[in-house]
């Protein structure tokens, strides 16, 4: 591995194990320096054949950085977007590597991409602890939640903006002039506003910030669900639904807007090889739309990675934790496939891959799908794998490791570090007594739930320091 200090995974598939140390050891060459030019941080993870840095790239490659014991930075990506926040509170999608100035298009004047800091500052937060950077970045936050309001809240109670801010740019939902994505976006970033006002102990942040989430909850179910589709479609100017099926609809799920009846027939849509069940899940478009890419052309039915983690993530906000890992695995294997083809002239990690077989996304001229994008590959190879596939949801200042398991397997985690706890985990079969045990390994006190899901055995403990073992059938 990169460095001796990363936490180690143990799982049975000795591949998922290979693709998740690769996958670190490929993210040393991903950490550039800023510069006097540029205004950037002294050290962060960028995509750097590309020239910019790009804020969905930046927000979601915080999900696995978390996990690197503190080998590298995981929130300096987003301090250089916050250090170019403007007197307004603009913050722009994409700056030059170069001289650090925002690059604008015509189809996107604003710059304007997923508005989801707030999201990814709580989650570092739990995974790393720091509380001071909470109160260090919430005013950013807030100047910038305040910004995309003023500009672009529409007097019906939701967002006009170009689809592009979404993040995507599927040419069948051009028509949209009320992204679905991008309102379900804006509803997280809310909804973690308010959390962390909250945390904070800052009860007008928490409050206002609630009651923005609450009212463009009530919004987009009102306007943006189609009952007989059983889905959360894009607005047209004139406020009528855009029937195209994508992806963009689950960002509802992210921001716990549906009920647990409409969630259900979105979960199951998942597993419809008319809409979302391809061989490989999940593709950017419904394959049922006439304009569904069997190749996996770019938002024509690719499946890309920080698609496939939103989702999954959206999964579990329901408790939907066997099927979120059941898909991650699917998912992971056809990445190992293309990542292990000894016969393809290009085996790599990619941006998106095909929803049919093993094989990146159709090409496009345009440089898509990018090779080695860790951005959006390492989502799967290291986050998925950590919290879905092996199981552990941790939070530091709650002092608590939660591991979900579906059954009992061989499995666990190494060298994991909890701030200044370095803890190990893992199950296996006792050579003494044939019975499933689980031994823990910690320097200090923590809290460790274990909820084996078939068994419906969950049980929380205080794990002293120390080396201790318990034996499941006994909980």
């Amino acid at each position: 591995m990169a460095r001796k200090d990363l936490p180690l995974i143990r799982f049975y598939d000795q591949d998922f194990v290979d693709v998740y140390e690769q996958s670190w050891n490929r993210i040393d060459s991903a950490m550039i320096k800023g510069s006097t030019k540029n205004g950037f941080a002294k050290e962060f993870f960028v995509y750097e054949p590309s020239g910019v840095i790009n804020q969905t790239e930046a927000i979601f490659s915080t999900f696995f950085l978390v996990y690197s014991n503190g080998c590298y930075n995981s929130s300096s990506c987003l301090d250089n977007f916050y250090a170019k926040q403007e007197a307004d509170g603009a913050i722009r999608g994409v700056y030059s590597l170069e001289d650090g100035r925002p690059i604008l298009t015509e189809e996107n004047p604003e710059g304007v991409l997923p508005p989801l800091f707030s999201y990814a500052e709580l989650n570092i937060y739990h995974k790393v602890g720091n509380k001071k950077r909470l109160k260090d970045v919430i005013e950013i936050l807030c100047r910038y939640y305040d910004w995309l309001e003023e500009k672009f809240l529409a007097p019906n109670g939701l967002y006009a903006v170009t689809p592009l801010a979404g993040g995507r740019n599927c040419p069948l939902r051009a028509e949209a002039f009320y992204p679905i994505d991008f309102n379900c976006q804006q509803a997280v970033n809310a909804l973690y506003l308010s959390a962390i006002g909250e945390l904070l102990n800052d009860r007008d942040i928490g409050f206002k910030y609630k009651k923005k989430y609450f009212s463009l909850k009530t919004r987009i179910n009102e306007k943006m669900w189609d009952e007989e589709a059983g889905f959360y479609f894009d607005l047209k100017k004139d406020g009528s639904l855009l029937r195209v099926k994508s992806c963009a609809g689950y960002w509802a799920v992210l921001a716990e807007l549906p009920g647990v009846d409409r969630v259900d027939r979105m979960v199951k849509l998942l597993s419809d090889e008319n809409e979302f069940a391809t061989e490989h899940p999940f593709p950017s478009l419904a394959a049922c739309e006439e304009g569904f890419s069997p190749e996996g052309r770019r938002d024509l039915g690719d499946v890309n990675p920080s698609l496939v983690f939103m989702i999954i993530k959206g999964l579990e906000k329901y408790k939907y934790y066997e099927t979120a890992r059941e898909f991650a695995i699917r998912h992971l294997y056809f990445i190992l496939e293309v990542l292990n083809d000894e016969e393809s002239p290009k085996p790599d990690l990619y941006e998106s891959y095909s929803p049919s077989e093993a094989a990146p996304a159709a090409a496009d001229g345009t440089g898509f799908p990018r090779r080695n994008f860790l951005p959006y590959a390492c989502l799967s190879t290291i986050a998925l794998m950590i919290e879905n596939v092996v199981g552990f949801y941790i939070s530091l200042p709650k002092k608590t490791v939660e591991w979900i398991m579906p059954s009992l397997e061989e499995t666990g985690i190494e060298n994991m570090l909890l701030k200044r706890n370095k803890i190990t985990i893992y199950s296996n079969k006792s050579g003494r007594v044939g019975a499933w045990e689980i031994r823990l390994e910690s320097d200090k006190l923590y809290y460790f739930t274990i909820n084996i899901l078939n068994s419906r055995k969950k049980k929380t403990l205080p794990i002293p320091s120390g080396k201790c073992s318990m034996l499941i059938d006994k909980m």
